[in-house]
C-alpha cells in the first residue's frame, strides 16, 4: 500500500510502472534498458527514483570489467495507492469544467477511487450501500453518440430532479458519476493508436462503455 503522495506519483509514471512490473524479478538497468527498449541512462534515472522512495531494492552488486552492475527488484509484486495519497496526485474535478474531455473524466474517476476507498475504510466489516451499471454499446457515427450523450443527460438530470430533497430531514447526499469513454481492444491499446485522433464529426465505429456509480456513506 502506497500512503505517500510522492511515492504515488513517482510509482503512476507510466515507464515507471513498467520497470515496476519487470522487476517483480530481479534486473538490472542493463536487462531492462533491452526488455523495455529504453537507454540505460534512462532506465538508470527512472531506478533512483523508485529506489528513494522505496519502491526497488537492490538485491547484488555485481563486477562487470571496470564496472559494477547493480540488481534491482521490486519492494513488493503489486502496489495499491491508498485514498489518502490520491489525494494528492489525483486532478481535481472542479478545476476541469470541460465535461466532455478526458482529464475531467479521469478527474472524476480518481475522486470515485479515493471517497469509495475511504468509505470502506471507515465502514470496516459494515457495508456500504452503492450501486454500479457497466456495459458497452457501439455507436455507427459520432453524430449518434452525441445524441446519446444529450439524452442520456436529459434523462439523468430529469431523474435527479425528480428525486433530490435539499430539505428532507436525515437525508442522505449521495455522489452520482456517469460516465462514457472508448473502450480498450484485448490488447489495452487506444482504439486508432498511431493512425491520428478521429475527429468529432467523422464515423466513430469503436464500442464505447458506460457505467454509472453511486455510492452512500455508512451509518
Amino acid at each position: 500500500m502506497i500512503e505517500d503522495g510522492a511515492a504515488a506519483a513517482v510509482a503512476l509514471d507510466p515507464v515507471r510502472a513498467r520497470l515496476l512490473r519487470a522487476l517483480r524479478e530481479p534486473g538490472s538497468a542493463t536487462s531492462l534498458a533491452v526488455e523495455l527498449g529504453l537507454t540505460r541512462q534512462k532506465v538508470n534515472y527512472h531506478l533512483r527514483a523508485l529506489e528513494a522512495h522505496g519502491l526497488v531494492e537492490l538485491v547484488e552488486e555485481r563486477r562487470k570489467g571496470n564496472m559494477t552492475e547493480r540488481v534491482l527488484r521490486a519492494t513488493a509484486s503489486a502496489y495499491v495507492v491508498s485514498p489518502q495519497a490520491w489525494a494528492l496526485v489525483a486532478p481535481d474535478p472542479e478545476r476541469e469544467p470541460d465535461r466532455v474531455s478526458a482529464q475531467w473524466l479521469l478527474a472524476l474517476a480518481a475522486r470515485l477511487l479515493r471517497e469509495v476507498g475511504t468509505l470502506i475504510t471507515r465502514a470496516g466489516r459494515k457495508r456500504v450501500a452503492t450501486f454500479a451499471v457497466d456495459g458497452e454499446i457501439r455507436f455507427a457515427t459520432a453524430a449518434d453518440r452525441a445524441a446519446f450523450v444529450r439524452e442520456l443527460g436529459e434523462a439523468v438530470t430529469e431523474l435527479v430532479a425528480r428525486h433530490h430533497d435539499a430539505t428532507a430531514p436525515g437525508g442522505r447526499p449521495h455522489r452520482l458519476v456517469v460516465a462514457l469513454h472508448p473502450a480498450l481492444p484485448d490488447g489495452g491499446s487506444p482504439p486508432g493508436a498511431g493512425a491520428g485522433t478521429e475527429s468529432d464529426t467523422g464515423p466513430h465505429p469503436e464500442p464505447h462503455t458506460e457505467s454509472t456509480t453511486r455510492t452512500e456513506e455508512p451509518p
